[in-house]
């Protein structure tokens, strides 16, 4: 499966991006997707995920913000967001997995969009 993410760029505070992720698994709509993303010197941390109904879920400080969304006619995933931060800089990541137990068990990353916030 291959995995890649596309529409990051700089934005100014309050902007938005809408981030795409391609792929390439003709059983797109049968795989849960996430989203993730890394700033300098953090850890890793996920954005939000979606499951195969569409039922989304966000960590909190995105909320009201950012939306997932996922189009399985063109197998690409979205993530929509406004009202964009400086905290919000960072390497974005898509991943694909399998719902298993209840829990999307990723299994395949992309490369990542870099998204910068200036103000």
């Amino acid at each position: 499966v291959e995995v890649v993410e596309a529409g990051g760029g700089s934005v100014q505070v309050g902007g938005s991006l809408r981030l795409s992720c391609a792929v390439s698994d003709l059983a797109f709509s049968s795989l849960c997707m996430a989203w993730s993303r890394q700033s300098t010197g953090a850890e890793r941390e996920e954005v939000g995920d979606i499951n195969l109904t569409g039922y989304t879920s966000l960590r909190e400080s995105v909320k009201g913000r950012f939306t997932i969304s996922r189009d399985n006619t063109k197998n690409v995933l979205y993530l929509q967001m406004n009202s964009l931060q400086p905290d919000d800089t960072a390497m974005y990541f898509c991943a694909a997995g399998f719902m298993i137990g209840g829990t999307c068990k990723l299994f395949a990353w992309g490369q990542g969009t870099q998204v910068t916030v200036s103000s």
